[in-house]
């Protein structure tokens, strides 16, 4: 691993890993795995930004990890942050090389401020939610990452988190955190089966994104059901259209995209065999990831404690980094 770059990428646990989730952002973590030092996390500090219940964080913490080994990340790869203490503390010490500014510039923490003022929920905005990107670039230079997987999304968050190393560097005298850059790769964008105008998500709604984890008679009902054309005549392939056979190709069977892109082309697609043709696609890709998490779930001790060993090992790069940066900053260490 030495002469490998070091890959930081972390995941809410906020219920089910979606198909959205999976090719925007886990699947590539797989792939990740066999050419960089990788550290993924699952990150159920941030998940307290908004209010919730004890029992269900927890509850969404383990799947979510569950989830993960199933899609393939490799446990000694995995963490907790809540079981990394080092990740808070050292939010704290970057917290104060950070400006107010800087902080409240940030595009999402103003979408999400602007959607909670308009349901008259001004009393859900925490400081949490506020100051979480400044956790985020923590959770980032505690492993002193050379890159990150982001979206174009995110793409502000990381540049913050530059501007903070940076700025520590700078103040403390000292070339100690990298700045890292994003890695970004080619992932299909994927819509929406009932709106193909709106990116899967599921703050839509249940009819707006494809469970991982679910019944798979469920998602032959959602393909059935998408929607295609809107009514109105183009010269272009319609969204809806498009976002299928995104979907079909994600799947893996080229051949029987290849045959039914020329039907399109040649203006003889049937929506009804394309739709199954997706539907079939989806629960081949989903299937033996499905049956890997069922099979997780029936020895979730041996996994728990697997995790939990994983956490304790990555620890030890984040107990060294912090122990370093009480050093500079002046701060004493037990």
């Amino acid at each position: 691993m030495k002469n490998k770059k070091k890959v930081l990428s972390a995941i809410q646990p906020t219920g089910d890993i979606h198909l959205g989730n999976y090719l925007g952002a886990v699947q590539n973590w797989v792939k990740l795995q066999e050419n960089y030092d990788c550290t993924f996390g699952v990150v159920d500090y941030h998940a307290m930004t908004a209010p919730y219940k004890p029992s269900q964080l927890r509850q969404n913490t383990w799947k979510m990890v569950f989830q993960l080994l199933a899609c393939g990340v490799k446990p000694e790869h995995l963490f907790i942050q809540s079981l990394i203490p080092e990740h808070t503390e050292l939010n704290w010490i970057l917290s104060c090389v950070t400006s107010y500014g800087e902080t409240s510039r940030m595009t999402q923490f103003k979408d999400k401020m602007e959607q909670l003022k308009d349901k008259n929920k001004e009393a859900l905005i925490s400081m949490g939610l506020f100051s979480y990107p400044v956790l985020q670039a923590a959770d980032i230079l505690i492993y002193k990452a050379d890159l990150v997987p982001v979206g174009k999304d995110q793409e502000q968050h990381l540049e913050l988190t530059r501007n903070i190393a940076a700025r520590f560097n700078y103040q403390f005298g000292k070339d100690f955190f990298p700045l890292p850059e994003p890695l970004f790769t080619e992932v299909p964008k994927v819509k929406s089966l009932a709106d193909p105008t709106k990116k899967m998500s599921k703050s839509l709604g249940e009819k707006h994104y494809i469970n991982m984890f679910g019944d798979l008679d469920r998602i032959r009902k959602q393909v059935r059901s998408a929607v295609t054309d809107t009514g109105e005549k183009t010269e272009s392939m319609s969204p809806g259209v498009e976002n299928l056979f995104t979907l079909l190709k994600v799947s893996g069977d080229s051949s029987t995209y290849e045959s039914l892109m020329n039907d399109y082309k040649q203006g003889q697609l049937k929506y009804s065999e394309l739709k199954n043709a997706v539907s079939e696609g989806l629960i081949e890709l989903i299937t033996p990831i499905k049956e890997r998490y069922e099979a997780i779930l029936s020895d979730k001790k041996q996994y728990k404690s697997i995790i939990k060993e994983a956490s304790a090992q990555i620890r030890k790069g984040a107990r060294q980094t912090l122990k370093e940066v009480k050093e500079l900053t002046g701060l004493l260490s037990p």
